[in-house]
């Protein structure tokens, strides 16, 4: 297992296609020739891709050691109050597992469902009907079904939720966005490592210590509303936030080694680059 944090973009920046790279095929050069060790293959608008494709990308990222997850379709719903687009959601994301396993992605991230028009606690029980029938559908795989933390207040998905559905089998794993989680409190929710730290001990306390230490994160700055997450913007954000350096501090003070994915608008490979770069100062400090 790794011994530190590692970091990447959630798809291709701006950068990238000005540089001249033009499918993602030439992504993991571009994340090596950075610096950085992950890349997450981003598919929320629907698996076009095909397995062939799929699996070039996958020899293209092992040659260069990235890492790879894969975030799944936006459309999964899996607390959807119409019983057939809900069970759809098992067939979404078996096909995203089947697409991860040609990346050589070890993780899939899925979105933790709605309660706009139902309870928390009866969209809460319809997301653990959706992921027990998954799991009986794809079967043993070595693949992480992550489970996301969500920025809007009518979604499921607090940490709380997200860890009480991974609890339901050891092939669940969170995975936690600080960008949404920020969001969804309407700011100020880590303003000092401390408060980094807690997210972590609940995930260790609630899944185990080695989902917690090397957890797969989501970080970006995000803009809110009261209803929670409206839209994510750049590192060059200094209103909304939240702000990286504590949590570079909690990594290296409690031997952290999560892989966090940057979701900046357009210049996730910089803002991961950014975040590599205060971890490291915070390592040497």
């Amino acid at each position: 297992m790794r011994d530190h944090a590692v970091f990447g973009p959630g798809g291709n920046s701006k950068s990238f296609y000005d540089a001249g790279y033009k499918t993602t095929l030439q992504a993991p050069a571009f994340v090596k020739g950075l610096g950085l060790g992950a890349y997450e293959f981003e598919a929320g608008n629907g698996l076009t891709a095909g397995i062939p494709t799929l699996q070039k990308i996958g020899a293209a990222a092992r040659e260069q050691g990235i890492e790879m997850s894969l975030h799944t379709p936006y459309y999964i719903s899996l607390s959807g109050v119409d019983t057939e687009k809900r069970l759809k959601s098992i067939d979404y994301i078996r096909k995203s597992l089947e697409a991860a396993e040609a990346l050589g992605a070890d993780t899939i991230v899925i979105h933790s469902g709605s309660a706009a028009k139902i309870s928390r606690r009866e969209a809460m029980d319809l997301a653990k009907d959706t992921l027990l029938k998954t799991i009986e559908a794809v079967g043993d795989t070595p693949i992480h079904l992550g489970l996301e933390t969500m920025g809007k207040i009518n979604q499921l998905g607090t940490l709380e939720e997200v860890i009480e559905l991974c609890r339901l089998d050891p092939r669940f794993y969170p995975v936690v966005d600080f960008g949404h989680m920020n969001a969804r409190e309407r700011g100020g929710f880590f303003p000092d490592r401390d408060s980094y730290r807690r997210v972590f001990d609940a995930v260790a306390e609630g899944l185990g210590d080695e989902k917690a230490r090397y957890m797969h994160c989501h970080f970006s700055k995000i803009e809110y509303t009261d209803a929670g997450e409206k839209r994510h913007l750049t590192f060059e954000d200094a209103v909304y936030g939240p702000a990286f350096e504590p949590l570079a501090e909690a990594l290296v003070l409690d031997g952290l080694c999560p892989r966090i994915i940057c979701e900046s608008a357009g210049t996730m490979a910089e803002d991961a680059l950014a975040m590599q770069k205060a971890y490291l100062a915070a390592l040497e400090a």
